[in-house]
């Protein structure tokens, strides 16, 4: 079964397969004075500006209008189609002057790149590990969206969503599952005539966020997995063959009959990839959907760095290999030149409609209502220039 892309950015997403490889660039090109009215927030220097949940409060009047800055980002795959959406959205109707350089390199480059203070922002799905902050001790999570990494699979003649849990998915990528009619899959997929072909596994060769979520859920749900792998952005892989990128591993699927693997929820869907319903920790089968990964998040307690995983949670309806996806900020020593632009685009993607009406057409879901108070508080508090507030400015 072939899940469907329906939605108006189609073009925005069509050459996903070359991601890994350019740089996704948003150049500001002005528009109209934003007419939003103010609300009763007060940011650090005295601007009015929204509260509430995302896309349902409005924005300062011109927000960024001023901003001239050439921003510069590296990071997750994963998240790449909406930050190039909001990227271009920014620029065209929002703010002037602002140039945004995003390369989809993967989380590990991009933890990596933000380390070495090459960037103006990092970006990764998986939260930066103690050693990591230790490096990197400036370092500001900031969750964006929430997306679903779906088992994506190239089975010819198979018209049925597989079902698959943890356990047999483990034990394909440990190797010990060969082949596609293994008792293991017959046993969850009765009445479907599955071929008796050797498994093709493919997986993330990149530094990834997206194979630390994906591993993350395997060393939850297999005793094996947590023992011989666990968790990590980048294992040592007991089988299979590599590609680079959501997009690298999309087309290794997408051109290797009897193959398997790992992918962002929109990756497969803008490829017509097939993908299977996975057991969840209630045992049910639930389909990857925008829903279902907000279910994953819908219980989750938040800590105040936001670092917290949501694979394997709790409900019928949570779908078990949901992550939140971090922007990764300078909380002090960011330049003010570039950080209060970065500040202002922020804020505008977290309470515009459109830009999280944007996040639900790219099959990603919004943030919880519940985490954007905090949200709110961090980005004002960023500071840059070693002090100075990096508020929000905004004109007229």
């Amino acid at each position: 079964m072939i899940r469907t892309l329906n939605h108006r950015r189609r073009w925005l997403i069509a050459g996903l397969a070359a991601l890994s490889a350019v740089s996704l660039t948003a150049v500001a090109c002005g528009g109209d004075d934003t007419t939003a009215t103010k609300t009763a927030t007060t940011a650090p220097s005295g601007t009015t500006v929204a509260g509430g949940t995302p896309g349902a409060s409005t924005i300062p009047a011109n927000i960024g209008k001023d901003d001239k800055a050439s921003l510069t980002g590296a990071g997750a795959t994963f998240p790449a189609p909406i930050y190039q959406a909001w990227f271009d959205d920014y620029n065209k109707g929002v703010a002037k002057g602002v140039q945004i350089n995003y390369q989809a390199v993967g989380s590990g480059g991009g933890i990596q790149q933000f380390t070495a203070n090459t960037v103006d922002f990092g970006a990764s799905d998986a939260p930066m590990s103690n050693d990591e902050l230790a490096k990197a001790t400036d370092a500001q999570h900031i969750p964006t969206v929430i997306g679903a990494v779906v088992v994506t699979y190239n089975l010819s003649g198979v018209t049925t969503a597989l079902k698959l849990d943890g356990t047999t998915v483990a034990n394909i990528y440990l190797g010990t599952i060969k082949k596609w009619d293994d008792a293991a899959i017959v046993a969850l997929n009765p009445g479907v005539k599955l071929p008796s072909a050797d498994i093709q596994v493919v997986y993330r060769s990149d530094s990834s966020g997206t194979t630390f979520v994906f591993t993350d859920y395997l060393t939850k749900a297999s005793t094996d997995w947590q023992s011989k792998v666990g968790t990590n952005k980048a294992p040592n892989w007991p089988a299979g063959q590599g590609g680079k990128g959501n997009d690298g591993v999309t087309g290794v699927v997408k051109n290797t009959p009897n193959s398997i693997g790992y992918v962002e929820l929109n990756f497969a869907l803008a490829n017509k990839l097939a993908f299977a319903d996975v057991k969840n920790k209630a045992g049910k089968f639930v389909t990857p959907t925008i829903d279902t990964a907000s279910a994953a998040a819908a219980g989750a307690t938040i800590p105040e760095d936001y670092r917290v995983s949501i694979t394997n949670a709790d409900g019928d309806t949570a779908y078990p290999i949901s992550s939140f996806t971090y922007l990764l900020v300078f909380k002090t020593t960011g330049k003010c030149s570039q950080q209060a632009p970065l500040v202002n685009m922020l804020w505008w993607a977290f309470h515009d409609p459109s830009a999280q009406k944007t996040v639900k057409e790219l099959n990603y879901s919004p943030l919880p209502a519940k985490v954007l108070p905090a949200i709110e508080a961090t980005l004002k508090g960023l500071k840059c220039d070693g002090g100075s507030k990096a508020s929000l400015k905004t004109t007229g």
